[in-house]
């Protein structure tokens, strides 16, 4: 009888950073970028939202939004901008992890900002956490800091999103690491 051998396929990786990165600590003086995507309106408005919070603590707010177009030359360019992106900023937050694809390109981009020691924190909807989850893991850095959001967003009106982003706040603000200071009064 031969012998065989029999893989795991949910094995991490032996590199595996489980570590969620520095901290973002305090806002005031310091750039947060914001990964828009495509499809999203929700996920622009939660930004606008909380790029206002933001600033009330003394940051700048700047914001990226990817395109879908990730192969060949449009690939080439549209990760070029990211990584020009995130060489201007100080915290990277990257969404939104709200489809199965829209999940993967969060977290690829995610990884790349936590790859350049950027304090990150990728946002995802609740329904798409363990794939975010998963594929942080599968990329190495199953440490990487999430802050769920409720499902759905996109469906609902401006203002019911906006009241979803400022009840949130608060969260993602110890979610990124921010120091005790930074969350008195950013739910506002």
């Amino acid at each position: 009888m031969a012998l065989g051998t029999v893989l795991d396929p949910t094995a991490r990786s032996t590199d595996d950073i489980s570590a969620p990165g520095p901290d973002a600590g305090p806002l005031a003086g310091k750039t947060v970028g914001f990964r828009l995507d495509e499809i999203w309106r929700a996920w622009d408005w939660i930004v606008e939202s909380w790029g206002e919070a933001f600033q009330q603590q003394g940051a700048a707010v700047k914001v990226w939004r990817s395109h879908q177009g990730r192969t060949g030359a449009a690939g080439e360019r549209v990760a070029a901008e990211l990584d020009a992106f995130l060489d201007s900023i100080d915290i990277a937050v990257v969404g939104l992890a709200n489809c199965g694809s829209c999940t993967g390109w969060t977290v690829r981009d995610a990884l790349a900002a936590a790859d350049k020691g950027l304090p990150t924190t990728a946002v995802c909807t609740e329904v798409f956490q363990e794939l975010a989850q998963n594929l942080a893991a599968r990329g190495g850095r199953s440490g990487l800091r999430l802050h769920v959001l409720p499902y759905p967003l996109n469906e609902k009106e401006h203002d019911e999103v906006t009241a979803v982003a400022r009840s949130h706040v608060e969260g993602l603000l110890h979610t990124m690491g921010c120091t005790t200071g930074e969350l008195k009064e950013a739910s506002g």
